[in-house]
């Protein structure tokens, strides 16, 4: 990867190793749309578009002794080919921590990495979830074509229960079936932190036993949002060309720039398998 130009920062391998670290370690934590996701590579750096295909209802399929019936073909409805964005966040280390590192044998202060690396995380998210209008991209909560769900009042009675059962039910009405997840924004997530009546559980944990667990929370929804999505992989995915990685950028006033950088597509091929609640 020498499009990175670690060679040019002389650092050790240890360090690098230590900030791809800080990195990974941050990303992990701060991460959502990954963790019900499927990945679709990475597929290297130079990689710069990926087909999108649109696809539809296909009908049912056919009982005959011969299979000579007619039968509608699953197949695409269109293609396109669409750019792969680069999400990237620059950050400093001051040559007097390099020294300070260097002279007493301390470990390298990496904060400013690991900062750099939450800021990517959560545009990763961003894109994912709220797509980005100026570029064209459309997210989970933003796509034209998805299910549209009036939700009730969270805070009352089984309200959010019903509007997840709902949602589910809708769903499966349409064919879909797999593994099922739940997105909020923290104010619901914590609206669902109180206990049903009669049944001695959180209302989150109900709602979990719906959905195997799969229910998360992420500020980027900003607030009383939420989005259900089928999430099998026919249905969508996360293209990566260059997962989250480091590169240098050059010293400039004797302080060392850097860059937490990737390119990441939300590929949505159903989007009726997205429900969103608003």
């Amino acid at each position: 990867m020498e499009f990175l130009l670690r060679d040019d920062a002389q650092f050790s391998e240890e360090q690098w190793g230590k900030i791809d670290e800080v990195v990974v370690k941050t990303a992990k934590a701060t991460l959502v749309g990954r963790k019900f996701i499927t990945i679709y590579g990475p597929l290297g750096a130079g990689v710069q578009s990926i087909h999108v295909d649109d696809f539809d209802i296909a009908g049912q399929g056919e009982v005959g002794f011969f299979g000579d019936d007619e039968v509608a073909p699953v197949k695409t409805q269109g293609r396109r080919f669409v750019e792969i964005p680069m999400v990237y966040k620059d950050f400093y280390i001051s040559w007097r921590d390099i020294e300070n590192s260097k002279q007493f044998g301390l470990p390298l202060d990496l904060a400013s990495t690991a900062g750099a690396a939450a800021i990517c995380s959560k545009k990763e998210d961003e894109l994912i979830f709220l797509g980005n209008a100026a570029l064209g991209y459309e997210g989970l909560i933003s796509v034209a074509g998805s299910t549209r769900l009036t939700k009730k009042n969270w805070q009352e009675g089984e309200n959010s229960f019903n509007d997840i059962v709902k949602g589910l039910e809708t769903l499966t009405a349409k064919g879909f079936v797999g593994k099922f997840a739940l997105t909020v924004s923290p104010d619901l997530y914590m609206q669902l932190q109180r206990i049903q009546a009669n049944t001695g559980l959180l209302e989150s944990d109900r709602i979990k036993s719906l959905l195997d667990g799969n229910l998360y929370q992420t500020p980027v929804l900003g607030a009383n949002k939420a989005v259900l999505v089928c999430t099998e992989t026919q249905n969508l995915d996360l293209v990566i060309g260059q997962d989250l990685i480091t590169g240098y950028l050059g010293s400039e006033k004797l302080n060392h720039a850097f860059r937490v950088l990737e390119t990441i597509l939300l590929r949505i091929k159903r989007k009726d398998a997205i429900v969103v609640f608003e």
